[in-house]
């Protein structure tokens, strides 16, 4: 028993000190617990130019250990360029347009405590940065505006163009933040199954993320999506929330909108007649929200590359709109400040090439101190404006308490 106890201090006081270092970190929600990466020996910036070359350097590793992977997010413009969308003209943050990271050290965060590592010496300098709120969060875009942009969507819907698109708003102040602090509070309230956190010596991004964009093991790939959103209330529940978005007419379209693309996405990956619905309309609680979900796989081409299924799935359709080329065009041209990471993808591609990445969205990033949180909701043809500007404000809701 004394052993037990000794080496459960033993851990405790090495991730003490590992947060509590300037030390790079990601920490992962994994189905059991909680994954924590760190001792990067490799950090990849990507660009235009080297992303195809850095799947292909992939495609040639060997997976021998847990630690033959890299992990870390596609931002929202580079995933627009590889799929041939140029976005021009926005009001940028000049943050990085994706980082990779290949770890040498992972803790596992389950009952006990798992420390997997190639490192015999763990050296730490400590470095502990208190949260300072240096002025209270801006939305981006005021009603009106929205309201502009939602009126245009909702003509180009009636003209055939777009027939669901989602608009971002975002609320930015200026702060610096504890980013592990803010994670551990953010999953005691809203641990959503793709929570993650960054934390680098210049940016650091805290994430509830709830949607699994692709999971491949092997050759099958599963997605599945969120569309539709209902605030929770104390005369709601799982069966009511069921009930609410199987009567609703907009949510039902809706979802069976961005259900038929994914399946279309996948289907250029996959086998023919190989894609199927797993799991049909069913409700996934969270703390502000209940979601409606479906869960689509598939089994891959032979010939299919990694970088061909991040381009067919990639940015993720529920949170775009549909068709997703021409959403993509009308987002770009009226939307005056770039994405950064907002509906780009966080996740991990081992060496064996087993991929799983999720959509960026309930998101701070924090970067040279400022801090942004950005939120969408669709406009369909029987959607208010004024209903999904305020759905924005719940989505961001339990980011923006955080800071209080």
């Amino acid at each position: 028993m004394k052993d037990n106890n000794s080496q459960h201090l033993k851990f405790n006081s090495y991730l003490e000190k590992l947060y509590q270092s300037d030390k790079a970190l990601i920490i992962y929600k994994v189905r059991d617990g909680y994954n924590i990466y760190t001792d990067f020996s490799k950090k990849i910036i990507l660009s235009n130019k080297n992303i195809k070359s850095f799947f292909k350097s992939i495609e040639k590793k060997k997976y021998k250990k847990e630690t033959d992977l890299y992990l870390g997010f596609f931002g929202y413009e580079i995933l627009c360029n590889l799929i041939g969308i140029n976005i021009k003209n926005k009001k940028r943050l000049n943050f990085y347009k994706g980082i990779f990271y290949k770890p040498e050290t992972i803790i596992k965060i389950r009952k006990d405590i798992k420390i997997i590592s190639n490192i015999k010496n763990h050296k730490f300098n400590s470095q502990f940065n208190k949260t300072k709120i240096l002025s209270p969060f801006k939305i981006n875009i005021s009603y009106q505006k929205y309201k502009r942009i939602f009126d245009l969507f909702s003509k180009k819907i009636r003209q055939g163009e777009t027939y669901q698109i989602k608009v971002c708003t975002k609320y930015k102040n200026k702060s610096l933040i504890n980013p592990i602090n803010f994670f551990w509070k953010l999953m005691r309230v809203n641990s959503s199954p793709e929570s993650f956190m960054i934390k680098d010596k210049d940016y650091s991004i805290v994430s509830c993320s709830p949607e699994t964009l692709i999971d491949k093991i092997k050759n099958t790939i599963i997605t599945k999506p969120i569309a539709g959103t209902l605030k929770k209330n104390s005369s709601n529940n799982k069966l009511t929330a069921l009930k609410y978005f199987k009567n609703n007419e907009k949510e039902t379209k809706e979802h069976n909108m961005i259900v038929d693309m994914e399946r279309s996405d996948l289907s250029k990956i996959c086998k023919p007649g190989s894609v199927k619905i797993i799991k049909k309309k069913y409700v996934a609680e969270y703390k502000h929200l209940f979601h409606y979900v479906t869960s689509i796989g598939g089994k891959l081409n032979q010939k299919t590359q990694l970088i061909d299924i991040v381009k067919a799935m990639m940015p993720g359709g529920s949170v775009i709109g549909c068709p997703k080329i021409r959403t993509l065009e009308l987002l770009n041209n009226q939307e005056k400040e770039s994405r950064n990471i907002f509906t780009g993808s966080f996740g991990y591609i081992k060496f064996n090439q087993d991929m799983k990445f999720n959509i960026i969205i309930r998101s701070i990033l924090n970067y040279r101190n400022k801090s942004e949180i950005s939120a969408a909701s669709g406009v369909v043809l029987d959607s208010t404006s004024k209903k999904e500007f305020n759905e924005n404000y719940i989505k961001a809701k339990s980011l923006l308490e955080l800071f209080k």
